[in-house]
């Protein structure tokens, strides 16, 4: 049963993934056929402003203490601080909101404010891929996924940064009420009711610069020649050093093999490719170095969690006009 639905309101407020719970959770539909929400507002004072984290000034009024948390279905925590300046209240109440049989999904970095309970314990969770390192390093005890667009682990659900948390709120929509319900939001959102891959497709993965300049000529002429066959073999030979040399001087300098800096290197051109031009993915596999699209379909999906033709679909540069509507 999904019923009532409370928003977590703690300053900075991170508008965006407030208003996702406001659009998802928020809006009558009942003249469509579709259930009705009760839609909280609970901040540790209520009616007093609650500041936004954007530059201009926004603010917002909840309407609801922490207390009305208790007794909902569902618990919105949008992207909060790493700390809380009520963190200690907040967190008692989301607990006691757990407990009475709450469901409590952290979007982006509200996984911060749900693992400062303690119920993230030894669960897998989701957070946006530049913040995952450092909840895992808060919260030793998390299982932090840095891929997951989102996470179920039951009546604890997290997603990754941003538009994620339209996926996290629309699949416990669809988990509760059903396909239907889910779908109809989805397309009155001009959304897919469920996205694939995860948030490996969505990263910026530059690879580590050499850390001196004994090789850097040779990785600088690798970039500009990766169309090219090469082994460690020829690649020692290149660098005038014998083949166990390169490598222990390889690792030193990149942190990685030969074989892994060549394969990523390959990856992020196909993917520029993908992004800026209509060449066919055989194409794109040759010019990358790959010898077959088999090849270039297994390692770009390894590395991004996606296969070319659909990373394309998603990330292609087209026409100013978007695709019409299904």
């Amino acid at each position: 049963m999904l019923s009532a639905v409370g928003a977590l309101a703690v300053e900075p407020l991170s508008f965006f993934e407030f208003s996702i719970g406001a659009e998802i959770f928020g809006i009558d539909r009942t003249a469509q056929g579709m259930p009705a929400f009760e839609f909280r507002v609970c901040a540790p004072h209520p009616g007093r402003p609650v500041r936004t984290k954007h530059s201009a000034e926004i603010a917002l009024v909840p309407s609801h203490g922490l207390d009305a948390l208790i007794g909902c279905d569902l618990v919105l925590v949008g992207a909060t601080p790493e700390v809380l300046p009520d963190q200690d209240v907040v967190s008692d109440a989301l607990r006691r909101a757990y407990e009475a049989g709450a469901t409590l999904l952290g979007m982006c970095t509200g996984a911060f404010t749900l693992a400062a309970t303690g119920l993230l314990d030894g669960r897998r969770c989701a957070t946006h891929w530049m913040h995952a390192a450092r909840l895992a390093e808060l919260y030793p005890h998390v299982i932090v996924d840095d891929d997951a667009l989102f996470v179920d682990e039951g009546r604890l659900v997290t997603s990754a940064g941003t538009a994620a948390g339209i996926d996290a709120c629309l699949h416990v929509v669809r988990r509760e009420l059903g396909s239907q319900v889910a779908s109809y939001i989805g397309r009155r959102m001009v959304v897919p009711p469920q996205r694939d891959g995860g948030q490996r497709q969505y990263v910026d993965t530059p690879m580590p610069p050499s850390q001196a300049d004994g090789l850097a000529p040779l990785l600088q002429w690798l970039v500009e020649n990766l169309e090219q066959p090469h082994t460690t073999a020829t690649l020692a030979a290149q660098a005038h050093l014998s083949e166990r040399t390169f490598i222990r001087r390889f690792a030193a300098e990149t942190g990685i093999s030969p074989h892994q800096w060549l394969t990523a290197q390959r990856v992020e051109r196909a993917r520029h490719l993908l992004e800026d031009t209509d060449a066919p993915v055989e194409e794109v596999a040759h010019r990358c170095g790959f010898r077959t699209s088999v090849s270039l379909r297994t390692h770009f999906r390894n590395t991004l969690g996606a296969t070319p033709s659909a990373y394309r679909a998603r990330f292609a540069i087209g026409p100013t006009v978007g695709p019409r509507k299904a």
